[in-house]
C-alpha cells in the first residue's frame, strides 16, 4: 500500500471518530501507559498490520506496535495478532478504528483465499473488481492481494473498459475501440465486454487487448475461447458464485472476476483486549 495516502486516510477517520475529543478516555492522564491485543476469534487470512502500526502511531509516535502474523498469513482462533503498547488514552482513541479496517481487510483477504483454493490446479486467476467500498479501494484491494488475487484496474483512469452502455452510445465494438486509440494511444490497455460469439469475433478482429465474457455459462466460454488467439487476454465475470468456480477454472480464461469478494465479504472476527 502506498503508506503516504494510508496516513491522510487513517486521519481522516480517526478525525471522524474522536472529533476534537474522547470523553471516554479523558478518564485517564497522558502518564498512564498499557497495552492491548489483537486477538483472532476465528481462523482466516489476515490483512493489516500496517493499520495497526499507523493508527495509533498517528496518536502517539511513542506507541509501540508488534505484529506477529505476516500478511496473508493463515490465523487461527484465539492466536494473537498484535499488541499494542502505549498511553492507555491514545489505545483507546484508536481501537475501534484500527480493529473494524483489520477485521474488513482480514475478511476480504479470507473470502478470496476461499475463492482462490477453488479453482485448484486451473491456471486461471482470481481478480477483484471496482466493487468497492468508497473511500476504503486501496486497502480492499491490498486485501485480495493478501488473500491470493490479483487486481483488476483501480479506476477509470487506468484502463478502458468498453462495456454495453459504450458500445451502444458508439455504434459498434469496432468503433468504441478504434476511438479510444486514437484518443489515448497504443500503451493504454483496451477491454471490451462481450455477450455473443459474434461480439468476441469483432473485438479479436478490431485488435482489443483484453475480452470479458460477460455472464456466460462455462460451456459458451469454452466455444467462444477458440476464437481468441493468444495474444489476447481473457476474463469471465457477472454472476459467478462460488460454488461454479471450478467449472470457469476449466474453461481456460486467463482471470475469473468476482465483486463479492470485496463488496459482500463478512468481517473476520477479531477482538482487542487488555493485555494481562
Amino acid at each position: 500500500m502506498n503508506l503516504l495516502k494510508l496516513r491522510l486516510m487513517l486521519e481522516q477517520f480517526l478525525l471522524e471518530d474522536i472529533g476534537d475529543r474522547d470523553l471516554s478516555a479523558s478518564i485517564f492522564n497522558k502518564q498512564e501507559k498499557g497495552s492491548i491485543i489483537f486477538i483472532a476469534k476465528e481462523q482466516g487470512i489476515f490483512a493489516g498490520g500496517d493499520i495497526i502500526r499507523t493508527v495509533f502511531s498517528l496518536l502517539d509516535s511513542s506507541t509501540s506496535a508488534t505484529v506477529h502474523v505476516s500478511e496473508g498469513g493463515m490465523v487461527e482462533e484465539g492466536q494473537k495478532l498484535a499488541v499494542v503498547e502505549g498511553q492507555i488514552s491514545e489505545l483507546l482513541k484508536g481501537e475501534r478504528v484500527a480493529l473494524n479496517l483489520v477485521q474488513r481487510m482480514s475478511g476480504i483477504a479470507t473470502v478470496t483465499r476461499e475463492a482462490v483454493d477453488a479453482l485448484g490446479r486451473s491456471k486461471s486467476r482470481i481478480t477483484d473488481t471496482r466493487k468497492t467500498t468508497p473511500g476504503l479501494r486501496m486497502i480492499e484491494k491490498y486485501a485480495v492481494r493478501c488473500g491470493g488475487g490479483v487486481n483488476h484496474r483501480y479506476g477509470l483512469y487506468d484502463a478502458v473498459m468498453i462495456k454495453d452502455n459504450h458500445i451502444a452510445f458508439a455504434g459498434s465494438i469496432t468503433e468504441a475501440i478504434s476511438a479510444a486509440r486514437k484518443s489515448l494511444g497504443h500503451m493504454v490497455k483496451i477491454e471490451v465486454e462481450t455477450e455473443t460469439e459474434e461480439q468476441v469475433a469483432e473485438a479479436v478482429e478490431a485488435g482489443v487487448d483484453c475480452i470479458m465474457f460477460d455472464n456466460r455459462k462455462p460451456e459458451e466460454i469454452q466455444s467462444w475461447i477458440k476464437r481468441v488467439p493468444h495474444g489476447i487476454l481473457t476474463e469471465a465475470s457477472g454472476g459467478i458464485s462460488f460454488n461454479k468456480l471450478p467449472e470457469y477454472g476449466e474453461t481456460g480464461v486467463n482471470y475469473i472476476s468476482l465483486g463479492y469478494i470485496t463488496h459482500s465479504a463478512a468481517a473476520l472476527d477479531i477482538s482487542v483486549k487488555v493485555e494481562a
